[in-house]
């Protein structure tokens, strides 16, 4: 049950570690040019590049994790194709070295005082601000979870304490049902609900289990991919591989005693259908960060309210936003935030000179739609669903070049280039490939 507790707070396990940088729960000092809240991938990346425009000393973090988790490569372990110990490090190993350390919990912000309440009650006041909170997973909005967990033949990518029940459940797999699922809501990598399906597809071919399967995608969006280039592709996949896709069907409740999954269609309001499971992954319900929203920065839906072009705050020029917390209106992705880091160092740059911000982000993200263990078809796309390939060949077709880069380059990347603040996206790359065209 202690799990469970976690789920719902949904804040993965620490370990005890030691570290070189200034570490505390209420540091001594209480003011700092430049304060980030949060230290995921956007929080770490724009920390690092913070710190060599305003030096160590001025730059603090909030973040209560003694874990980082690169979560993309989930997708795998759930699969078992990777472990999850690969996907962590402690937080102090990769906390830019002099930067502040505040081990705690945000409590509320307050951008009318420039300050932030942390949770032991401590005020820290800031010149500018940086929100990287990510997003809130909520498993507790759909009925029997997240305490159905504790079944097997149930697990979900998208925690540290459920993504190896994946694993375990296509590992037990028999016969009858494997179901995945795409909440009616906005979600963090919008291609890992269907990737996790491919990989079990490809995973009960290989142990000889797939002829009394049946492979079934319950999605609550009116499309199987947003972006048509990468879309045609996956309906090819889905119709070859015999694969069964249901379109506006949406995940309200689940039977773990029964195993039964009840889906409501969200075109004929009221109707629901109930699916018997040998095996189900669940994505759950997704909404801004609580902080974010309880705030003046939040939109009016809950999401920090930027500019798309600048990432500065709408109303408070102090006050930037990064990641999975905002409103920009493109995929939330970690290929998102390398971009989005190169325009904001840029800006928050411009800006401290009383200069004007000369960059634009053009809604760069990417998703690598895994489709077995040894092919990825690369999406890459802007605010206006464009595609914007890095890459002068066709992304659109399954490629094992690709599925080498997720599983192992891009990982590297992270670790090495983006939470050290110095990839900001393939941009300068797309360009050279492209012989200097977009």
């Amino acid at each position: 049950m202690a799990s469970l507790h976690r789920l719902r707070l949904c804040q993965p396990r620490g370990i005890a570690i030691s570290h070189l940088h200034t570490s505390s729960r209420a540091s001594a000092k209480q003011h700092y040019k430049m304060l980030v809240l949060g230290g995921g991938s956007g929080g770490i990346c724009m920390s690092a590049r913070m710190k060599r425009l305003f030096g160590a000393d001025n730059v603090a973090v909030v973040e209560p994790s003694e874990v980082h988790y690169y979560q993309p490569i989930w997708t795998l372990v759930g699969a078992g194709a990777k472990t999850v110990a690969s996907s962590a490090r402690p937080t102090a190993s990769i906390m830019p070295s002099g930067v502040k350390w505040v081990k705690s919990k945000v409590q509320e912000i307050n951008p009318d005082k420039n300050s932030v309440l942390i949770e032991d009650g401590t005020e820290i006041s800031y010149d500018y601000l940086i929100v990287a909170l990510g997003l809130q997973l909520h498993y507790e909005k759909i009925k029997g979870l997240p305490e159905a967990f504790e079944h097997p033949k149930i697990g979900s990518n998208y925690s540290v304490e459920t993504v190896e029940k994946t694993w375990k459940a296509l590992q037990d797999f028999k016969e009858g049902n494997a179901i995945f699922t795409f909440p009616n809501t906005p979600v963090k990598c919008a291609g890992a609900p269907q990737k996790i399906m491919y990989l079990t597809d490809a995973y009960l071919r290989k142990t000889g289990k797939r002829a009394k399967a049946n492979v079934i995608y319950n999605t609550s969006l009116p499309v199987l991919f947003g972006i048509k280039k990468y879309a045609d592709t996956l309906w090819d996949i889905v119709k070859t591989r015999d694969l069964q896709i249901n379109l506006r069907h949406n995940l309200i409740e689940v039977r773990p005693d029964k195993q039964e999954a009840v889906f409501e269609n969200l075109d004929k309001p009221g109707e629901t259908k109930v699916f018997e499971y040998e095996m189900l992954h669940v994505t759950p319900p997704m909404g801004p960060s609580l902080v974010v929203k309880g705030s003046p920065l939040a939109d009016e839906n809950g999401w920090l309210d930027l500019n798309k072009d600048t990432l500065q705050h709408s109303k408070y020029p102090n006050v930037f936003g990064i990641g999975d917390c905002t409103s920009l209106p493109t995929a939330k992705t970690g290929a998102a935030v390398a971009a989005q880091s190169a325009v904001l160092h840029r800006t928050i740059s411009k800006l401290v000179k009383n200069q004007k911000p000369d960059k634009k982000y053009d809604g760069y993200t990417s998703c690598p739609l895994v489709t077995s263990y040894n092919t990825v078809v690369l999406a890459e796309f802007d605010y206006n669903g464009q595609p914007l390939e890095t890459f002068p060949i066709n992304q659109a077709k399954e490629r094992r070049l690709m599925y080498y880069m997720k599983a192992d380059v891009m990982p590297h990347l992270y670790w090495h280039g983006l939470l050290r603040g110095l990839w900001g996206g393939p941009g300068p790359y797309r360009k050279l490939l492209h012989l200097g065209m977009k």
